[in-house]
């Protein structure tokens, strides 16, 4: 069996991981795991990914989880351009500390942002009062302009003058609260214009493809009670 990847394009970091592949024409067999249908919570899930997240990659007999792991696996197994992951130490290290960086922080604040404003609402049914959303969006705020001034500033991409990793997750990233009806670039010339030279050096047409899901968050089908049951102390817990 060769690589399988198992994904829900409703996801960020599975959309990383499916753009970054395609991109790279790394052959791979999709497997979907429908988020909002609970498929991750079932057993035959759990034998693939106890954690019963996705995305997952599968290479033979050989599992692995975490979508910023699986980037860099595939990075090196297939000998993708230097400029994902470059061989660069001093290149390297400013792609590491943004990858570092996201997880605790635009990573947090864009999902905080999708599931106050859209999916808790229109999904599981569950009202976020204003003062929760208000406080949300202004960390989202903060975090966007972290990613401006510290990351950004003047270059064409996050961490020099090609694209990298980092980019690709910081996309992805941000389209979780464009989902939701955010406008996280307006008023921002800067992070506009590197969206569209990401979005060129992706490709439009898979860029697009990506993020129809995501795009289409807003027209949600509420969740079945008892699958609400299940999933709404597992969301809550993922947005602290």
């Amino acid at each position: 069996m060769g690589l399988e990847l198992y994904l829900d394009l409703l996801s960020q970091p599975c959309r990383a991981v499916y753009i970054f592949a395609k991109k790279n024409r790394i052959p791979f067999e999709l497997r979907t795991v429908d988020l909002r249908e609970g498929q991750h919570l079932s057993d035959a899930f759990a034998q693939v990914n106890p954690l019963q997240k996705v995305p997952v990659l599968k290479d033979g007999d050989f599992i692995l989880t975490e979508s910023v792991a699986i980037l860099l696996y595939l990075a090196r197994k297939y000998k993708v351009p230097d400029h994902w992951y470059p061989q660069d130490p001093q290149a390297c290290a400013r792609v590491d500390e943004y990858l570092a960086w996201q997880h605790t922080a635009l990573r947090r604040n864009c999902l905080r942002a999708l599931w106050h404003k859209v999916m808790l609402p229109v999904f599981l049914g569950e009202l976020v009062s204003p003062e929760t959303l208000a406080a949300t969006l202004a960390e989202l705020d903060m975090a966007l302009q972290v990613l401006e001034g510290k990351f950004l500033q003047d270059k064409a991409f996050l961490t020099g003058p090609h694209i990298s990793l980092a980019d690709l997750v910081a996309i992805t990233e941000l389209m979780h609260p464009v989902g939701a009806g955010c406008q996280v670039f307006k008023g921002r010339p800067k992070l506009t214009a590197w969206r569209q030279r990401v979005e060129a050096a992706v490709g439009e047409a898979l860029f697009q493809e990506a993020h129809e899901v995501i795009l289409k968050a807003k027209d949600s089908q509420p969740a079945d009670p008892t699958l609400k049951q299940k999933m709404l102390p597992k969301v809550l817990a993922m947005i602290q």
